[in-house]
């Protein structure tokens, strides 16, 4: 167990603007930060960051919390896995609770808690037999060196190799006491029928660990380095529980810093790629690992930058199969530029072959726009037959027609037209008839993606499930209401008078407490109650308890409430920006809070009657002292109602607080 001083020193060194932004695209907007929501498709930035507050909200989802809780959410971290993670990014030690752990503990831990912990053994076997073993060193390493990298970026990107014995791994694992079920699972081991000592899946090839963009260890991809052998020159790991091929892109770990520094992406094919420019110094660089570029990876790479290059082997004879990329990238809203390197070259060989600077200048000089690209691909042997040539600037509107901001797109048609001597009317109803094509080529993957996304795991509970009852939806809405301000303005000290005249001074929590306990109030949403009872409690401790004592408070409802209270909705805007300056939330905070705890009362009083008057049916006939005191009971509410009107001037017609100009 991790002990209670190293969180409250993790809670208090991490940034939650330093830990979203390795994964959110972030700009400053006023004092918070705003960016896109990495839980929701969205082309307007409903992502706010507070550095003040160290907190988040997604407006879009409604989802917020802490470093931590976002941790767990985009991550699918445990509290325990996010605090690790938060610690090794900020170098805290972590301290442990010397408590006996319960076997009913130890039998909880899930699959993927046990595929994660595979995987992290694995890594470390490969590396230690690189690096300590005869073999590893004069096979795997020798490799390596042969291929000139450098001892640091062998470790950077935790390299390693499989030894030749069929089963060495699956040994070695066996004998931690890792069984062969989630040996087979992992896909780390294979267990034939007549092999039940098992297999290594990556025996005599060199490792290449494939990251989450946290750093855990998903899977692997191995290479062999026989020639003479009849089997697949890469390897990778089978699809499991923790490791989906379509969503992972190689390198995104060691390279997401540079990516947001440089606000641009260079997307390669190959692990090689990316460890060799790594080593040239150029680090804003990702590969698909051999897959097909997906969705999933663009919008990886899309919470970073929007900026991507995409570089190719000169001589790659599936460059023209790269083509479906470029559209998927443009319906993604990035921007693109290709590079192709010299005949003979690939971006591995380059980048050993040149200085650091000059990879960079040549990237920078000789990438092209995607129409260039696709001309000079698509022109290249036509010769002057003019069906084919009508084709091929029909494919490169096609590729405009998936661009989705109107003006990119009527500035690349004009750069079309002016390549090719077109005029724009003709293109416009190209693109027309090809917008059309990919409207509802879109709409159906959308709809399949629908289908296939399964409901978020922080689920936000409408407050007014019972909208169809306006007494109990009106009593809900000003019961949280109250305890927002007590989250939001619980320390702030309100000056108030007595009935006698005299000055006294309240804080905001201590008012809105005495009303509550004064009116023997029974809170209806049940997270409200926690935070009342903590409250209580802090005072009996002589401690204010208001938002920021509940930020890490690991529970989500009570989270997202907190959040709630403390970054209000209209934080989205960033009016100074436009020298407007509306009041800020919590300005006339004393008299809000006067206000609303009678408009409490009013709403509270109502419902009683409600609820009151439903008894009145059932003790009618069977009870008449209990239904007389339920119509003294009736009468006496009323008769406060009407006083309560008068006081907050409620008009049934005009509504609350009318006529306050006299």
């Amino acid at each position: 167990m991790i002990s209670k001083q190293t969180i409250d020193k993790i809670f208090s060194t991490i940034r939650v603007e330093e830990i979203v932004g390795e994964y959110v695209q972030l700009k400053r907007a006023g004092s918070n930060f705003k960016g896109l929501s990495p839980f929701h498709e969205e082309k307007s930035p409903s992502f706010v960051v507070s550095p003040s507050k160290q907190i988040w909200k997604d407006f879009s989802t409604g989802k917020g919390g802490t470093a931590i809780s976002f941790l767990m959410e985009i991550e699918n971290f445990t509290y325990p896995e996010a605090l690790r993670h938060a610690a090794k990014k900020y170098g805290i030690e972590i301290e442990e609770d010397q408590r006996e752990i319960s076997e009913e503990a130890k039998n909880a831990q899930t699959e993927k808690d046990l595929l994660y912990k595979i995987h992290e053994v694995a890594n470390t076997y490969f590396q230690e037999i690189l690096w300590d073993d005869h073999e590893g060193r004069s096979i795997g390493l020798s490799y390596f060196k042969e291929r000139e990298l450098k001892d640091d970026i062998i470790k950077k990107f935790q390299l390693g190799y499989s030894p030749e014995k069929k089963n060495a791994f699956t040994a070695y694992a066996l004998e931690k006491g890792y069984t062969k079920e989630i040996l087979e699972r992992s896909g780390l081991s294979i267990f034939p029928e007549n092999t039940p000592a098992g297999v290594d899946r990556f025996r005599e090839r060199v490792i290449f660990p494939i990251h989450s963009f946290s750093g855990r260890v998903l899977g692997f991809g191995a290479r062999i380095l026989k020639n003479n052998v009849k089997t697949a020159k890469y390897l990778n790991s089978p699809e499991t529980e923790i490791y989906h091929k379509s969503n992972v892109l190689y390198g995104l770990n060691q390279s997401k810093q540079a990516i947001s520094r440089k606000n641009g992406c260079l997307l390669v094919e190959g692990y090689m790629d990316v460890i060799s420019l790594h080593m040239s110094g150029i680090e804003n660089v990702v590969a698909s690992s051999g897959t097909s570029l997906t969705t999933e990876q663009i919008k990886l790479i899309k919470r970073l930058t929007e900026n991507v290059t995409i570089l190719f082997d000169g001589d790659n004879a599936g460059i023209k199969a790269s083509f479906r990329s470029i559209d998927m990238l443009l319906t993604e809203g990035m921007n693109i530029r290709v590079l192709l390197f010299p005949d003979g070259d690939d971006p591995d060989s380059f980048a050993r072959k040149h200085p650091q600077e000059y990879v960079e200048k040549y990237i920078e000089n000789e990438a092209m726009d995607f129409i260039d690209f696709k001309a000079e691909i698509l022109l290249k042997d036509i010769g002057n037959d003019p069906i084919k040539k009508a084709e091929a600037i029909r494919d490169i509107v096609k590729s405009v027609s998936f661009v989705q901001n109107a003006l990119k797109r009527e500035v690349y048609l004009k750069e079309v037209s002016n390549k090719f001597g077109l005029s724009e009317q003709s293109l416009f109803n190209e693109l027309d008839v090809q917008k059309q094509i990919t409207q509802n080529q879109t709409h159906h993957v959308q709809q399949q993606q629908k289908e296939k996304t399964a409901a978020p795991k922080m689920e936000v509970v409408p407050l007014d499930q019972e909208k169809e009852d306006p007494f109990l939806y009106d009593v809900l809405f000003m019961e949280n209401k109250l305890v927002e301000h007590m989250l939001a303005f619980g320390d702030i000290i309100l000056k108030r008078r007595n009935e006698q005249g005299e000055e006294y001074q309240v804080t905001v929590i201590e008012e809105i407490l005495h009303h509550f306990e004064e009116e023997q109030y029974v809170f209806l949403v049940k997270g409200n109650e926690i935070i009342i009872t903590q409250v209580r409690e802090g005072i009996q401790k002589d401690e204010l308890r208001s938002g920021n004592f509940f930020v890490s408070f690991m529970d989500e409802e009570i989270t997202t409430k907190v959040v709630d209270a403390l970054i209000p909705l209209d934080e989205l805007e960033n009016w100074a920006s436009r020298n407007i300056y509306p009041p800020n939330y919590g300005d006339k905070v004393a008299d809000q809070i006067k206000g609303d705890i009678l408009l409490h009362k009013y709403r509270y009083i109502d419902y009683l009657i409600k609820e009151t008057a439903k008894e009145l049916d059932q003790y009618s006939s069977t009870n008449e002292v209990k239904y007389y005191e339920l119509i003294k009971k009736i009468t006496l509410l009323k008769q406060a109602s009407i006083r309560l009107s008068n006081i907050i001037e409620y008009s049934p017609i005009k509504g609350i607080y009318v006529d306050r100009n006299r």
